[in-house]
């Protein structure tokens, strides 16, 4: 026997709704009063209970169809096995709609609670999970505290707690009780890769498929960073940061390091020399400087206050040229993107590094002339936060220098393929050493 999952009508003015999760896919086993299906009416998002036990057996709509209420979206059968036919049951299910008294309430779903705006916020000011996010949650035993939300107006997603979970599955141990994020792409000689302030791996995405191609791409998210471990405290010293990053790969490595990640690469170099087969250094610093400063104190304090879209447009013009800025279209695509990758830091996370960026400033002036490792330094022509490139490449004994004329501080995005190849025939060139 089967029961059909309908769009119901919430209130005396609904008319239709719009599918905005299935919880359950074909061939799961739903209990009666589980959540079955998300939908959005009336700008509010309602979770759907099933009204009996059994299979979900078929769906006859897609995440973000919009139907009429009581049209027929699903069916439920009791058994997994018994013969069901998708197209005679939907159109006997239909029929049995359309002959019911109009007063009569759909018997196959109901709401589990009140309706609330898509977009209000919890008691503690952070707008709330989706609610397909919280059972995926429940389902996965994800913390929804811990998940960066890169939904409308900084909610998390279903798909932020299922990628918050992929993450946590390929933890690397690094301390007692600190794993740490690492995405692994590609075969051969290891190349590390540590992005920098407040950012996760994905600002080396245009780049990890080149790098992949003989060579084993480890992208590790820092402490506190997307599904890396969070331990207490408060700071995270460079050094530590250094430590963890000589952990990852199982010999020597060739270390790519962007912004504050370049320091930390720096300091990889200079603490532990072995781990070092080459050393290629983004827009780096050894002092932050009272610019780099105001900036990663303002991002601090308002990344735990307004959603990560809106955080994202305020740094816009401290990560980019003009010309990248140039056209409107070109700036939300940048928004956007840039808003998914600062979701993946908490507040918290910011504050910890940015005491731990401020104790190590200014601390290797003197030992950059003792760095004996093949070194590049990137270095953005329009590089607002981090112009010292120059003068850095320069204490480097033998150190290479690539100048990407106009390009931002955010040069592996403004300048992919550029910083692509030139990494890559920097590591080729040593990858024997």
């Amino acid at each position: 026997m089967a029961t059909p999952i309908a769009m119901p009508k919430l209130g005396i003015t609904m008319e239709e709704g719009t599918i905005v999760e299935w919880p359950r896919a074909i061939g799961d086993h739903v209990e009666k009063g589980e959540v079955v299906l998300v939908i959005e009416s009336e700008k509010a998002e309602v979770e759907i209970e099933a009204s009996a036990s059994g299979y979900v057996r078929h769906l006859y709509a897609e995440v973000g169809d919009t139907l009429e209420c009581g049209a027929i979206l699903g069916a439920i059968t009791e058994s997994a096995e018994e013969d069901f036919d998708p197209t005679a049951f939907a159109a006997e299910a239909s029929k049995a709609s359309e002959e019911k008294p109009r007063r009569a309430r759909p018997a196959v779903s109901r709401p589990t609670a009140v309706p609330r705006p898509a977009g209000m916020a919890a008691r503690d000011g952070r707008p709330r999970p989706t609610p397909a996010a919280r059972v995926k949650a429940r389902a996965l035993g994800v913390e929804l505290e811990r998940v960066g939300g890169t939904g409308p107006g900084g909610r998390v997603t279903r798909r932020d707690v299922e990628e918050w979970a992929e993450r946590r599955s390929r933890l690397v141990t690094v301390a007692d009780g600190v794993g740490l994020d690492v995405l692994r792409s590609g075969a051969g000689a290891p190349v590390v890769l540590l992005p920098g302030f407040g950012t996760d791996v994905s600002v080396f995405a245009r780049q990890i498929p080149a790098w992949s191609e003989g060579f084993e791409v480890l992208a590790v998210n820092p402490r506190g960073v997307a599904g890396s471990d969070a331990p207490d405290g408060e700071i995270y010293p460079i050094a530590q940061a250094a430590s963890d990053a000589a952990g990852i790969a199982s010999g020597p490595a060739h270390v790519v390091g962007a912004s504050l990640g370049a320091a930390v690469a720096l300091e990889l170099a200079l603490a532990h020399p072995e781990r070092v087969r080459s050393l290629t250094l983004i827009t780096p610093f050894v002092e932050s400087g009272g610019r780099l400063d105001a900036v990663a104190q303002s991002w601090s304090r308002l990344a735990g206050a307004v959603p990560s879209d809106e955080l994202a447009r305020t740094l816009l013009p401290w990560f980019f040229s003009v010309a990248a800025l140039a056209e409107e279209a070109d700036r939300e695509r940048l928004v956007r993107g840039l808003g998914k990758t600062l979701a993946q830091v908490p507040a918290a996370t910011l504050a910890r590094v940015q005491a731990g960026m401020q104790d190590w400033s200014g601390s290797r002036l003197a030992d950059l002339a003792t760095l004996a490792v093949p070194t590049l330094v990137v270095i953005a022509g329009a590089d607002l936060l981090t112009p010292d490139g120059e003068t850095i490449s320069a204490a480097i004994p033998g150190a290479k220098t690539l100048v990407v004329p106009g390009a931002g501080h955010a040069v592996t995005i403004e300048a992919p393929e550029e910083v692509a190849e030139a990494v890559r025939a920097h590591v080729v060139a040593h990858a024997g050493e």
